[in-house]
């Protein structure tokens, strides 16, 4: 199994300056003095960017939702409401 993205999103939300090839998530070759970050802190990290990734995506739903719930019924809507209606309406046209 190869190294997924996401896993190697997390190597860089560690360390920014991380230099690395991989084969998969026990086969990494640290480069240019790249101080070695272990597998379960690599693991870690990309659980927690999945997890905030799928907030972000959850509550974007829920502001949409809300925002056409309130636009159907003619009620005032928040800024990050009316921007989500702006933007959708920008994107489809």
């Amino acid at each position: 199994m190869s190294l997924t993205i996401k896993q190697a999103q997390a190597i860089h939300a560690i360390n920014p300056d991380a230099e690395f090839n991989a084969k998969d998530i026990d086969h990494i070759t640290w480069r240019d003095g790249t101080t070695p970050i272990s597998k379960e802190d690599i693991i870690a990290k990309a659980s927690e960017l999945q997890t905030a990734e799928d907030n972000e995506i959850k509550a974007q739903a829920d502001l949409k939702a809300s925002a056409k719930a309130k636009l159907m019924s003619g009620e005032p809507m928040t800024e990050a409401e009316a921007d989500l209606i702006v933007l959708w309406s920008k994107q489809s046209k």
